[in-house]
């Protein structure tokens, strides 16, 4: 078990503690038929101290790797925080999703539920019109199946910025590293706003996706996670793919050390010649 406590703040309204670093979706959770692995690093994050944990419809098999350990360890279920997504735009899509992930997950409810990777306008009319998503998520809410909403999206900030404007969502994820430093949108435009309105930030694309991490542009997971955690988010969430990764990633919680500004600058600096390259996940590349 875990020798100290991870740091934790606040998730936005909900008024829960979670801690600051979070098991992301991506890693081993993005497999299939890979289950004793996919155990071993859900139990280690549970070990650690991690409450916050992430996953998707859309993630291969997340969900029902998520299902088969808190079946068989429910004790633990009760002390986390469970997110998950759904990229169905249609209200029946999405409440036909939420019915698929409690079942897969064995749970009755989710702390967490995302309208997942809201690109362009199109999927801003298509969620929010008559008998679009936004109706399903609004009414899980009310029924219990799930205690917060939230939407996510990695390739527009204008977007995401109207949708957490527009919505009556509770958080919102988005690209926290030192390329959005860098272009501008994400950090100085939405996630502000985020904040004006009291909503939880969830940081992804923290590693970009691992690209960050190889030479001469990268740096080190320590000091990327330290990066996104001294913007003013809520919690940042890394997907791993073995035990190992996980205790790394709790290193940069455990206690959290914030990265002044001239060390932030210094990093950023060295993602000056590559930015645009490297935020492939905008689709700007």
């Amino acid at each position: 078990m875990h020798t100290a406590d991870i740091d934790t703040r606040e998730l936005g309204s909900s008024g829960r503690p979670v801690s600051l670093v979070g098991l992301g979706g991506e890693g081993i959770l993005r497999t299939q038929g890979q289950e004793d692995g996919a155990s071993q690093v859900i139990r280690r994050a549970v070990e650690q101290g991690i409450t916050y944990f992430d996953c998707a419809r859309a993630y291969a098999g997340s969900e029902g790797y998520y299902g088969k350990f808190w079946r068989h360890h429910p004790e633990l279920r009760a002390r986390v925080f469970q997110a998950s997504k759904s990229a169905q735009r249609t209200r029946s899509g999405a409440l036909s999703d939420l019915d698929v992930t409690l079942k897969t997950m064995g749970v009755d409810h989710l702390d967490l539920w995302q309208i997942h990777d809201v690109r362009d306008q199109d999927d801003l009319d298509r969620i929010s019109g008559p008998g679009g998503a936004l109706e399903a998520f609004v009414e899980a809410r009310q029924t219990g199946k799930v205690g917060s909403i939230g939407v996510t999206g990695h390739h527009d900030p204008e977007i995401l910025l109207r949708a957490l404007r527009d919505w009556p969502v509770d958080s919102v994820m988005m690209p926290v590293n030192p390329v959005e430093a860098i272009l501008g949108g994400f950090l100085t435009r939405t996630l502000p706003e985020a904040r004006r309105k009291g909503l939880a930030v969830i940081a992804m694309k923290v590693l970009g996706a691992g690209r960050y991490l190889a030479p001469p542009e990268g740096a080190t997971p320590r000091n990327l996670i330290r990066f996104a955690l001294s913007q003013d988010v809520s919690v940042a969430i890394v997907g791993c793919s073995t035990p190992g990764h996980v205790d790394t990633l709790v290193e940069s919680g455990r206690p959290f050390h914030p990265m002044g500004l001239e060390e932030q600058r210094e990093l950023v600096a060295r993602f000056e010649p590559v930015s645009r390259r490297m935020a492939f996940y905008r689709g700007v590349v």
